[in-house]
């Protein structure tokens, strides 16, 4: 839950009030004038083509280490290897983000990663007998991924003209979502003519994106923090969260909701044991996570909402939860890229609002650090939940776990409707911290 990205300032986008207030304020622009607008359409650029090349490569790299061990816990062991790097330099990455330059510490991350899509490449064409070299590079890629995914996201703030945030979000959201329809769809294509060619479609896209990175115009830059980089000022961002119940409630509800509901991961067992698919067919099977996902989040960049903000949260959680047990239940091959449009509709509800209130509700100069921790709970949460599965899978079978799973998100979503009022009781986005 997500599919995954300078002049000191003290509001978000240099937009002085938050959506939905009284207030005068810049107007928002247009769609078509965002997508001319040169800072924006560069950053949009950037994560489409990086964004891309991950999901083209996370399809192939399931797809092979499933081929070579035909093993649910391996995709499991797969997820973990790409989870731990996030979890265990969570303290470090987020003071990198606030206090070096975010572009150059995102093309740096970019370069890692792009050795590591090289390795994937190579390996691939020495016809692969063995797993566990694809599971050490995996984790390098984390490594790589653990700094790239903060110094990213924080580049929305940067760049978004005044009054128009919540717009460039959605249109972020909207690249996003756009790769992993053309990245998972492509790798089918790709993989079943020769896996390294997956790999090296993935490099070239890598590559562009360094490229992008380094011609962003920013138009803000946030101050670095003032205090010692110290453990306690590394922590600072994890003390924000817990004391800020509304950062704390959204954060760990998709947390989670995307733990129990990491079904997207054993989607090579489900395509090829429940399904009885191919590689092409795989391959949009993946491809259907994007095709719901790119659905809404055009209709959330033509019309962003501002009202019922908490309500609206719960209810598309609990949609997700419902097309992840729709999708365990299934033989059907349609029934199941339905299930996964809707779900993956639902989710990209989710990452809207919350993609939005984090930053919001973050001190610019904090934001780095907000964001790698929501990056271990979110966007890292994916390949835990990914591991999750694949253990389940493993004790009680494919169907059972992505059953069980869609059910134990159903009663996350009741839990905290109750555990949290502050969340269900939003009606719309706060003013940004300062």
């Amino acid at each position: 839950m997500d599919p995954a990205l300078p002049e000191p300032a003290t509001t978000h986008g240099g937009d002085p009030r938050a959506p939905g207030t009284a207030d005068a304020g810049p107007a928002m622009m247009s769609f078509g004038q965002l997508w001319r607008d040169p800072p924006v359409g560069m950053a949009l650029a950037a994560q489409f083509a990086v964004s891309t090349g991950v999901m083209l490569q996370a399809a192939a790299l399931g797809k092979q280490v499933y081929d070579i061990t035909g093993g649910e816990l391996d995709l499991g062991w797969l997820g973990l290897a790409e989870f731990l790097p996030s979890a265990l330099l969570v303290l470090v990455t987020g003071s990198v983000v606030d206090r070096l330059n975010r572009r150059v510490v995102a093309m740096c991350a970019l370069g890692g990663e792009l050795l590591c899509t090289l390795f994937f490449l190579f390996y691939a064409r020495s016809e692969p007998s063995r797993v566990w070299p694809l599971f050490v590079m995996a984790v390098a890629f984390g490594v790589a991924r653990a700094f790239l995914s903060p110094a990213m996201r924080v580049m929305s703030p940067m760049v978004a003209p005044d009054g128009s945030f919540t717009r460039v979000i959605a249109l972020n959201s909207a690249m996003w979502t756009s790769a992993i329809i053309i990245g998972p769809a492509a790798s089918g294509f790709l993989y079943s003519a020769a896996p390294w060619l997956a790999y090296l479609v993935a490099a070239v896209l890598t590559a562009i994106g360094i490229g992008l990175v380094g011609l962003i115009k920013f138009r803000r830059r946030p101050e670095p923090p003032k205090e010692r980089a110290t453990l306690h000022s590394a922590l600072e961002g994890l003390r924000l969260i817990r004391r800020t119940p509304i950062l704390l409630a959204a954060v760990s509800l998709d947390l989670f909701a995307v733990l129990f509901g990491g079904a997207v991961a054993l989607l090579p067992a489900i395509a090829e044991d429940r399904l009885g698919v191919g590689d092409v067919a795989y391959g949009w099977l993946r491809a259907a996570q994007g095709v719901g996902a790119a659905l809404m989040a055009i209709g959330l960049a033509v019309r962003p909402f501002n009202r019922r903000i908490g309500p609206t949260l719960f209810i598309v959680v609990a949609i997700f939860g419902l097309g992840t047990v729709a999708l365990g239940l299934t033989r059907t091959y349609w029934v199941a890229f339905v299930a996964i449009v809707g779900l993956s509709a639902a989710d990209m509800i989710s990452v809207y609002i919350r993609s939005t209130l984090v930053p919001l509700a973050t001190p610019p100069g904090m934001q780095g650090r907000v964001t790698a921790v929501e990056h271990v709970f979110i966007g890292a949460s994916n390949e835990l939940g990914a591991f999750e599965s694949g253990v389940a899978a493993a004790l009680i079978g494919t169907a059972a776990a992505v059953t069980l799973g869609g059910v134990a998100t159903l009663a996350v979503v009741g839990i905290w409707w109750f555990a949290f009022p502050v969340l269900r009781r939003i009606d719309s986005f706060p003013e940004q911290a300062t």
